[in-house]
Order: structure tokens, then C-alpha cells, then sequence
């Protein structure tokens, strides 16, 4: 598992403060909208919609606040018109970034973007230059404790899973990106629920990035995605485990 799901899972797992709620809602209202706009408002055939519709529950969204974004999306309610755009980037370390925007003002936000990688020691990269090292992929960890090895593979071997292997305390999980939802409900229909579970761009390659710039990086990571117009931050860096969790818990 790259370093960046390793920050993710971590990520996850930080209580959000009540100060970020707003902020969490006008992401999550974004994707609602965009993903109801792009495969209409019925999330039993939307997958994106049925992720972003459990996303918004996650954060106690009220269902008032959800309908109304997903009919924004469908066009029944008036609405601000989202677009969606990839930026690409490099940060501390040589770290590889992708960072997919949505956004209603592309001109503001490729220079809002271009001065937070620039402040943290990052820089932006022409198109192409780093999406090559990425594959997209559904990626699910399991806790090792959960679950006995054989029967989790076994369930998700039939389900469609492409591999399964042990990494520090964890089943990681792939799938090709159309089998990700069967994958996870064959393991929830095990009463299991993933500690992570996302259809994300996995790194063929990672760089190992330790020290002060693994501080940096971290730093520039969190700046990238409390931005409002950011919806997901990729990486290839891989910070030693212990290194991870300390930086995780001083930030």
C-alpha cells in the first residue's frame, strides 16, 4: 500500500472537528451535485451518486440538504454549474501529486492551487507528466483481527476481487473500478466493514519520502485538501509507517 493510502486510512480514522463541518458539507455538496448532473439522480444506478450520498450521511448531513444538491445535479432545482479538471504536480521529495478539482471557476482555482504547492515546496507539472505512474483501481482494507485470511479471500476472490494481500496489520484489497461495489458488499455481507474502502489511483511505483520533507509533504497534502474546490489529492509517496503516525498526530 502506497504511503498515501496510509495517510488516508489515518485521516479517516482523525475525529473531525464541529469548525470543519461547513466546510466538509460545501465538499460533499459539490459531489452530490456533479455526480447526479453526470448519472442521473437515482443512486441505485449511479454508483458515484450512492458513494457521495453515504459520504454526505457519514458527516450528518441532513437528508434535506442531500435531495436538494442532487436535484441541483439533475436540474430540477437551479444551481451553480460544476466542472471537473485534474491538475498535476510535484511535492517534497519528488512526490508525484494528482489532485481532481471541481470547480465553478477554473481560472481562480489553477491559481489558488499553483501558490498553496508553491508555498509548500511543490510545483505544478504539465498534463500527462505524472497520471502515467497512476492506475485507477477500488482499493479496500480490512483489519487482519476482523476476519480469518481464508474466508476473506475466498468471498472476495468470487466476488471479482483482481488480488488480496497482507500489508502491516491490514487485508489490502484491488479490483478493477467496475467491480469495487460487489467486491465490498461480499465483505459487509460478511458483517465486516472496511477501514478504508475507495475507488482511488493507485501508484505503479513508490518514492520513499522521509524527514523534513516527509513533514513538508504532509503539510502541502493537508493545505491541497482543506482547499474547498479540491475533491481528492493522489500521491506516490510512501512514509515509513512509524514517521507517518507521528507527523499525523502533531499536525
Amino acid at each position: 500500500m502506497s504511503g498515501h493510502s496510509k495517510w488516508s486510512t489515518i485521516k479517516h480514522k482523525k475525529a473531525k472537528a464541529d469548525a470543519e463541518k461547513g466546510k466538509l458539507f460545501t465538499k460533499a455538496i459539490k459531489e452530490l451535485t456533479i455526480a447526479a448532473r453526470m448519472g442521473g439522480g437515482d443512486p441505485e444506478s449511479n454508483p458515484r451518486l450512492r458513494t457521495a450520498i453515504a459520504a454526505a450521511k457519514a458527516i450528518n448531513m441532513p437528508s434535506e440538504n442531500i435531495e436538494r444538491a442532487i436535484k441541483k445535479g439533475t436540474g430540477e432545482l437551479p444551481g451553480v454549474t460544476y466542472e471537473e479538471t485534474t491538475y498535476e504536480g510535484y511535492g517534497p521529495g519528488g512526490a508525484a501529486l494528482l489532485i481532481e478539482i471541481t470547480t465553478d471557476n477554473k481560472n481562480r482555482t489553477v491559481s489558488e492551487i499553483r501558490h498553496i504547492l508553491s508555498r509548500n515546496g511543490g510545483n505544478m507539472a504539465e498534463s500527462g507528466a505524472v497520471s502515467w505512474m497512476f492506475h485507477k483501481k477500488g482499493l479496500i482494507l480490512v483489519d487482519k483481527e476482523a476476519i480469518d485470511e481464508d474466508e476473506l479471500m475466498t468471498a472476495v476472490l468470487d466476488a471479482g476481487a483482481e488480488d488480496m494481500k497482507i500489508e502491516e496489520g491490514s487485508y489490502e484489497i484491488t479490483t478493477q473500478p467496475g467491480d469495487f461495489e460487489k467486491v465490498k458488499r461480499a465483505i459487509e455481507d460478511l458483517g465486516i466493514k472496511p477501514s478504508f474502502a475507495e475507488v482511488t489511483m493507485v501508484p505503479q511505483t513508490t518514492v520513499v519520502v522521509k524527514g523534513k520533507d516527509a513533514q513538508q509533504l504532509l503539510k502541502l497534502m493537508e493545505a491541497l485538501e482543506d482547499h474547498d474546490d479540491v475533491r481528492k489529492v493522489y500521491s506516490n509517496f510512501n512514509i515509513p509507517q512509524e514517521e507517518l503516525q507521528a507527523i499525523a498526530e502533531e499536525m
